[in-house]
């Protein structure tokens, strides 16, 4: 049936545009890897006057070689301007499925999406493909006739070097330190499965890695509808700190910390979200900006996760309607304890985040959209659907597209047990591995989303000084104390403030007293009997 249904939604759509292209100012022929939300951008229109000209409703699928009609600014009726010469499409080819091969990995060998692909193939599961599967695959593009008779100098080939493959790297990790997208990487070396690196391996990889931005320059905003934002939403682009209150009991140790947001977080099982405007008032009363990190019921996803993701996104709409400042759409799923097992994937929640970005943004505009933060881990050695480390997941995430549906990446780093710019010798076993360390989560999350800023969600030290032991399973930070906690915590903001592209830092928490199998009280700031050690050290770190 889903084949089926693909094919109508398809035959309505190409119907529909052939009717109302003769009204546009211009007709844009559709390029593989394009969706309504680029072309929109392109002609400086939003989604909403796109798909209406057009008679499109979401999922709004369109495929290389759809006439998109270009409605006129304003909706008006003027002269049509004269249209910019037609593009031939693409057309279509096949690709025979290899081993080791991925819809995400195929995709980024011809230039498009996971979900293009899904489309063109009526694929419902995408992490189930068999060696030897004949797909249908955008045909690459014809090359362009030149245009004189003279004889063209031949483009300039990038600069390339080689870099030794070393224990604990990734092909995400090295992309990274050379200011490029690991699919770029990938490509480079004609590597088919990006999580198959060996040791000593040699990767050509770009000869010098560019400048990094001036820290001065704003990061971008994420693909925001055409539109000034509310004031209550100012400084899209600067860095800012918040912390995370479980109680929101102590605004006056949070202003005294120079934090100007507050995030909440939201757990939803089909409450109106009414029943939850009580955080955003109460935090707009008090001064601060609103995060709201929502998550929902995982076991009702269940069979229908399409529906359910419409839903959930009716209610984030709803949120963003009542004044929420931001919204993290959902926390954590890449691990069975958020996400239903057995559906765990980048692409399954980069499917959630499109529904979610555009039902907020079709109701507030100056919302901005979080990615959930994934549970930074190497638990699982890679991804699969019951559970899938962090780096593998946003791989999956950046091939499926999300990055048309974020103005900003969700980040968590709260195993931090060594200053926040040590890049190696964390006290563990297993010290090689990047979440143990600040500035190698950094690198590693920019490299899959190069064009979008950082927002850490969650960010905290952990100490037991005042309150107790340790549980076992936070030995680890055994012998922390108050005074590193402070000054990591201020240290954190110079180096994420410095970065240029770090938009938004929460402290991970504010005022939690909970102490137990996860030690909460351990990572607040402020202290039992009410005193708050750190917020002196990240005012002094946010200029006093």
């Amino acid at each position: 049936m889903r084949r089926v249904t693909v094919f109508l939604m398809t035959t309505i759509v190409l119907m529909s545009l052939g009717s109302v292209a003769v009204m546009a100012q211009q007709v844009h022929v559709v390029q593989r890897g394009e969706n309504l939300f680029n072309i929109a951008q392109q002609y400086g229109r939003t989604l909403e006057e796109l798909a209406q000209a057009n008679g499109l409703a979401p999922p709004y699928v369109i495929h290389a070689g759809n006439q998109i009609a270009i409605p006129a600014p304003g909706g008006g009726t003027q002269a049509p301007a004269p249209a910019p010469a037609p593009q031939q499409p693409t057309g279509e080819a096949t690709h025979i499925v290899q081993r080791g091969e991925s819809l995400a990995i195929i995709a980024a060998q011809y230039g498009t999406t996971y979900i293009v692909l899904a489309e063109m193939n009526g694929i419902a599961n995408p992490d189930a493909l068999n060696v030897g599967q004949v797909l249908r695959v955008p045909a690459p593009a014809s090359a362009p006739a030149p245009t004189d008779s003279g004889t063209s100098a031949p483009a300039p080939q990038p600069t390339t070097g080689t870099y030794t493959v070393q224990r604990g790297d990734s092909l995400a990790i090295i992309a990274a330190k050379f200011n490029v997208n690991y699919l770029e990487l990938a490509r480079l070396n004609g590597i088919a499965d990006p999580n198959v690196l060996h040791v000593g391996q040699v990767l050509q990889v770009p000869g010098a890695p560019p400048p990094p931005p001036p820290a001065s320059a704003p990061a971008e905003s994420g693909p925001a509808p055409a539109g000034p934002a509310p004031p209550s939403t100012a400084n899209t682009s600067g860095f800012e700190l918040g912390g995370q209150a479980l109680s929101f009991a102590h605004p006056g140790h949070m202003h005294n910390a120079r934090m100007t947001w507050v995030k909440r977080q939201v757990k939803w099982h089909g409450e109106p979200a009414g029943n939850f405007q009580h955080m955003i008032d109460s935090a707009h009363a008090n001064g601060f900006k609103v995060l709201l990190s929502v998550i929902g019921d995982k076991n009702a996803i269940g069979g229908n996760p399409a529906g359910y993701y419409q839903n959930f996104a009716n209610f984030l709409a709803q949120l963003a309607r009542g004044g929420a400042n931001a919204i993290e759409v959902w926390n954590e799923m890449n691990i069975d304890r958020e996400w239903p097992s057995g559906q765990i994937s980048g692409h399954n929640y980069a499917h959630m985040l499109a529904t979610a970005y555009r039902a907020i943004k079709s109701a507030n505009s100056g919302t901005m959209v979080i990615s959930g933060a994934p549970a930074p881990t190497g638990f699982f050695q890679g991804c699969g659907p019951g559970g899938g480390d962090d780096d593998c997941f946003l791989q999956q995430m950046a091939a499926s597209g999300a990055a048309n549906y974020m103005d900003c990446v969700g980040v968590h780093y709260n195993a931090g047990i060594v200053p926040p710019d040590a890049t190696s010798g964390a006290p563990v076993g297993s010290s090689g591995h990047y979440s143990w360390y600040l500035p190698r989560m950094m690198q590693l999350y920019r490299s899959f989303f190069p064009s979008k800023p950082l927002c850490f969600t969650e960010l905290g030290y952990l100490t037991g000084e005042g309150i107790g032991e340790l549980p076992a399973g936070f030995a680890w930070a055994s012998g922390i104390t108050l005074a590193q906690q402070a000054a990591w915590l201020a240290g954190a903001v110079h180096r994420l403030r410095g970065s240029g592209y770090v938009r938004m830092f929460i402290v991970w928490n504010v005022d939690a007293t909970y102490w137990g199998s996860d030690p909460q009280a351990g990572y607040a700031i402020v202290r039992p009997g009410g005193g708050c050690p750190a917020c002196d050290s990240l005012r002094a770190a946010m200029g006093g």
